[in-house]
């Protein structure tokens, strides 16, 4: 069934590609009013209104409606990890992924940016940083026409249309949109904080709050608010902030009328409304409806006082 869905998909494709520039008809979504240029991006489409979801894994019995999303959560059990890093112990499943892993520890960079100083571990993230320099978005979402400069974002974005969330915690169950979210989630559960500090002996589960640290060492607030001089480490922290003097609330509860100024405070409302608790306390298995609830209740069996003088 899938391939002949992908032998018409190519097929509309040849065509649209002789046709040059010449008008091609769109196939509408009678519910939302969506178009699509292909019928069988129009079918797969349906699927998120009618709650179908063919694509079933054997292992756990979870369903999908997309057949990417699918196959992207079936590589949450495989477990063949036969590429050991000497240095630190983690696994791979590939001798290609260990070689790009180890370059950690040695802080080899190869790939060198054609516009800048920067430069890589990675060619693919070469690529995707040189398209800042470019404006290059080449990755474009057929449902609402968004594009992207690497096929990471714009399959990332495609959960927002299908709610899907293909990537599950082994040890709790909770379930994530991208496997870079379960990775970090799953330090929650190892205490692994592999990030650290240049500056002070902090270590952290992300390298986003590593950076974040490391501002304050250093003093950087490149971010200015023109309402009242407030300075910021990051742009989307100014965004947020910006927020107390527009009184703007985006963030919209799905149960109740309650609105938030930032996505974090609308997550942790909700779960008051559904009364889940993906935060679980390894030594005594406690559970939590957020992250600093859990970072705060960790502080019981460490004994730390952050907060003395």
């Amino acid at each position: 069934m899938e391939e002949n869905e992908q032998r018409q998909e190519e097929d509309e494709e040849r065509n649209f590609n002789t046709q040059g520039t010449k008008t091609t008809h769109l196939h509408s979504c009678r519910q939302c009013g969506k178009s699509f240029r292909r019928k069988s991006k129009l079918k797969k489409h349906r699927k998120t209104h009618a709650g179908e979801k063919p694509y079933t894994c054997t292992e756990c019995g979870k369903s999908f409606s997309q057949l990417d999303s699918y196959k992207q959560h079936q590589k949450t059990h495989e477990d063949k990890r036969d590429h050991e890093c000497l240095q630190c112990g983690k696994s791979f499943t590939t001798a290609g992924h260990l070689k790009i892993h180890q370059r950690i520890h040695t802080g080899e960079k190869p790939y060198k940016c054609s516009y800048c100083e920067k430069s890589f571990s990675q060619s693919s993230h070469l690529k995707s940083h040189e398209r800042i320099h470019t404006g290059e978005k080449p990755y474009h979402c057929t449902q609402c026409g968004k594009s992207y400069k690497d096929k990471s974002s714009l399959t990332y974005h495609l959960l927002v249309h299908t709610g899907e969330k293909p990537f599950t915690c082994t040890q709790c169950g909770h379930d994530f949109s991208s496997s870079t979210i379960l990775r970090r989630h799953m330090r929650i559960h190892t205490n692994e904080k592999p990030y650290a500090c240049l500056f002070c002996e902090k270590r952290f589960l992300s390298l986003s709050d590593c950076k974040r640290h490391q501002k304050i060492h250093t003093g950087e607030r490149g971010h200015v608010c023109l309402e009242c001089g407030k300075s910021f480490t990051q742009s989307g922290s100014l965004k947020i902030h910006q927020r107390i003097h527009t009184g703007e609330k985006p963030h919209k509860c799905s149960y109740c009328e309650k609105s938030f100024s930032r996505s974090s405070h609308l997550k942790s409302h909700e779960r008051i409304h559904t009364g889940e608790k993906p935060y679980c306390c390894p030594p005594c298995q406690k559970s939590f409806k957020d992250s600093w609830s859990l970072t705060y209740h960790l502080l019981v069996h460490t004994g730390e006082k952050p907060f003395s003088s």
